[in-house]
């Protein structure tokens, strides 16, 4: 049977997910994202340089992602979000492996995909819209160069 609009908008689709934080001594709900909040969370973290040029890079803005996303999704037992989007730098202080545990959660419940969460995490390049890569890490190196104490240092 074909949903109608009436039916769409009245479903209650949007999750939560209780999960244990013992470094915290308690429970943590999160919720996820509606269509509107993940668009715009994802544009905030997203920024295009040198636009309109032949350098133009699209770079992925990792300050802080956990805990931008967190406290969207983050809500008490009436289903109110507990910070602000003010507080993410605050709650960006807290334990990074626990921020880390609750974004993964946060992240699966609003559908962000693993390769997003994935260049949230710093694990993935972000392509350019021309497909060139926007890393700005060097490449590494095939073996480690020798230090200058290593170099002259007498062999015995």
């Amino acid at each position: 049977m074909a949903l109608n609009r009436d039916s769409i908008l009245k479903a209650s689709d949007i999750k939560t997910e209780t999960v244990p934080v013992p470094e915290w001594d308690g429970d943590v709900i999160l919720r996820g994202l509606t269509g509107e909040e993940l668009d715009a969370y994802q544009a905030s973290r997203r920024q295009v340089r040198n636009a309109g040029t032949k350098q133009q890079e699209l770079v992925l803005i990792q300050d802080n992602a956990r805990a931008s996303l967190l406290v969207k999704c983050i809500i008490d037992e009436s289903g109110e979000r507990v910070f602000t989007d003010q507080d993410a730098g605050l709650l960006g202080m807290k334990n990074g492996k626990v921020l880390d545990k609750l974004f993964d959660v946060a992240s699966a419940l609003s559908g962000l995909s693993d390769d997003e969460q994935e260049e949230m995490e710093g694990n993935s390049e972000t392509p350019t819209p021309d497909g060139v890569s926007s890393s700005s890490s060097p490449e590494p190196s095939a073996a480690p160069a020798p230090s200058s104490s290593e170099a002259s240092a007498p062999v015995s």
